[in-house]
């Protein structure tokens, strides 16, 4: 059960090291991997009706700690552990408060912003861009658990997998 999280894992990584920025249009619903992979962009833009969620808890999933990991690193641990222990759905303003988007814009807006955000940046020095992302990235890595952190992690992770609570 464990070694289905390591592809999605993969590209969760390879979003948050891609050279360039990277920025989520959030247009409907984003929960749980959804939310995550939202997480793991430099900016993050949703429309006003958009809903995101960690709903783990609820379903009895104890979420992976690469994941709890990066929503500590992206919205701090206050906001990390509301949103992860209450399961709860957040729309509009609060999206913001949290740190889960930088924007919400009107339904109808959302493209046009987007796509106006991307060509802002994608007018900036291509090398300073990369550069920037990439230090931003090594300064976020002093965040690991120990080899045994990460054995205890994961049989965290397998015991909720395998319990009565998520069946």
């Amino acid at each position: 059960a464990v070694e289905t999280i390591r592809p999605v894992e993969t590209l969760f990584q390879c979003v948050v090291d891609y050279p360039m920025p990277v920025i989520a249009m959030i247009n409907g619903a984003a929960f749980g991997a959804g939310c995550e992979l939202a997480v793991c962009c430099d900016i993050r833009v949703a429309a006003d009706d958009a809903r995101l969620g960690m709903p783990p808890a609820r379903l009895g999933v104890v979420y992976p700690w690469t994941g709890l990991r990066r929503f500590i690193q992206t919205i701090g641990l206050r906001s990390a552990k509301e949103i992860l222990l209450t399961g709860r759905t957040y729309r509009g303003q609060r999206l913001i408060e949290l740190g889960l988007v930088e924007h919400v814009v009107p339904h109808a807006e959302l493209e046009g912003f987007a796509i106006q955000l991307a060509e802002e940046i994608a007018g900036n020095a291509p090398l300073a861009l990369r550069g920037i992302k990439r230090i931003l990235n090594l300064l976020l890595q002093s965040q690991e658990l120990s080899p045994a952190g990460v054995e205890e992690a994961q049989s965290l992770v397998a015991q909720a997998l395998a319990s009565e609570d998520l069946r």
